[in-house]
């Protein structure tokens, strides 16, 4: 049998970014992605993400943070531009579940720089918004984006680079702690890991339920629409923020990014769904909707262009869980419940750190894996 120092299950934004700094530490790493890399059936296709510091609970600043540096040494090595930063807005309605005052606390605990904005203060900088009255505004210079599907691919690249040995197309059915390692069971054949590294997202319980291991999550689909924009220079990236809407329902948008369109999306309250019921196929009454809020708060969105849709798991508190198995602790979970990608180099070092030191070099005593069987 094939003997490795790790094995990393999903080759998606985390587990790229995993297997990445495990073999740029010299470590022994195989890596499994059981359909095509960069293919379209979980959270990392496609091209645009939010990255961002403002957060309202200071563990997540203090991992942006984090984030940003990871992001900086990452563009450094690979010689890839995959930041772009714009600027961002977070739209508070005052009588929604989320307080402006969370956030701007989190910021100053961290040392975050920051803006509380009425909403005359953000028509005027940004009249390309309809915001209402009764909405705070939070405002960061060092929100942007990432490039998603650019970022996946330089992490699978430099991780071949620094020997790690990728296989698509290499479906993982078990993983078997038995005291000296894991057992990997896969579609063409077992091998034996010291540890593995789930990263495995919405299939993640397909492995952990057999160890008595699961964790509640729920498998949500999302969908992004494209929207063209009636006058391109107005939403350009150089004048137009990333914005985010927190409220009962979540939605979130961009400027325009490599293409003279306007991208929008809703975050929460969006079709659950069981293994058996995935499906890749956008739903017009949620297209419907997040057209109407889009054309309401942004008033010059054109018509839509396309709908894409993606899925991922979410933890019952949104919560990331970074962190060895309680009960099976050479298995180390990587979930970044749908809010994740943002931070992903740290991510990735931070689960090669727990697979060869044991330890962060962050605080991750937050995203610990739940003690007990579900």
């Amino acid at each position: 049998m094939e003997t490795f120092e790790v094995a990393v299950v999903g080759m998606g934004a985390l587990g790229s970014a995993a297997a990445y700094h495990l073999a740029r530490r010299g470590a022994k790493v195989v890596a499994f992605e059981q359909y095509d890399l960069g293919h379209v059936r979980g959270a990392s296709h496609d091209t645009s993400r939010i990255v961002r510091t403002s957060y309202g609970a200071s563990q997540y600043v203090r991992l942006a943070q984090s984030a940003y540096r990871d992001w900086a040494d990452l563009e450094a090595e690979s010689g890839e531009r995959l930041l772009t930063i714009t600027g961002g807005v977070i739209f508070l309605p005052v009588a929604g579940p989320y307080s402006a005052s969370d956030f701007t606390a989190a910021l100053t605990e961290c040392d975050v720089p920051h803006e509380l904005l009425a909403p005359d203060e953000v028509r005027r900088r940004w009249p390309q918004f309809d915001v209402p009255e009764g909405v705070e505004t939070v405002y960061t210079a060092d929100t942007g984006i990432a490039h998603a599907a650019r970022t996946v691919a330089t992490l699978q690249m430099r991780a071949r680079v620094h020997g790690a040995d990728i296989r698509d197309r290499t479906r993982v059915d078990a993983v078997a702690p038995d005291g000296d390692g894991v057992i990997v069971r896969t579609s063409s054949g077992d091998v034996r890991a010291n540890k593995v590294v789930i990263a495995a997202d919405a299939w993640t319980n397909d492995l952990l339920e057999p160890l008595g291991a699961a964790i509640p999550l729920d498998v949500m689909q999302e969908q992004v629409t494209y929207f063209q924009s009636s006058r391109p220079e107005a939403h350009d990236r150089d004048t137009f923020p990333v914005w985010i809407w927190e409220d009962e329902e979540c939605y979130y948008g961009f400027p325009t990014y490599g293409e003279p369109t306007i991208k929008a999306a809703r975050d929460v309250s969006f079709n659950r769904m069981t293994p058996t019921e995935r499906t890749y196929v956008p739903s017009p009454d949620l297209t419907a909707q997040l057209s109407d809020f889009v054309h309401g708060l942004v008033p010059d969105a054109g018509p839509e262009l396309r709908t894409l849709t993606c899925q991922y798991a979410l933890t019952p508190d949104r919560r990331f869980i970074l962190s060895p198995l309680d009960q099976h602790p050479d298995i180390i979970v990587g979930l970044a419940a749908g809010h994740g990608f943002k931070f992903t180099p740290a991510i990735g070092r931070i689960l090669a750190e727990l697979a060869l030191d044991g330890e962060s070099t962050d605080d991750v005593s937050k995203f610990a894996a739940p003690a007990a069987a579900h």
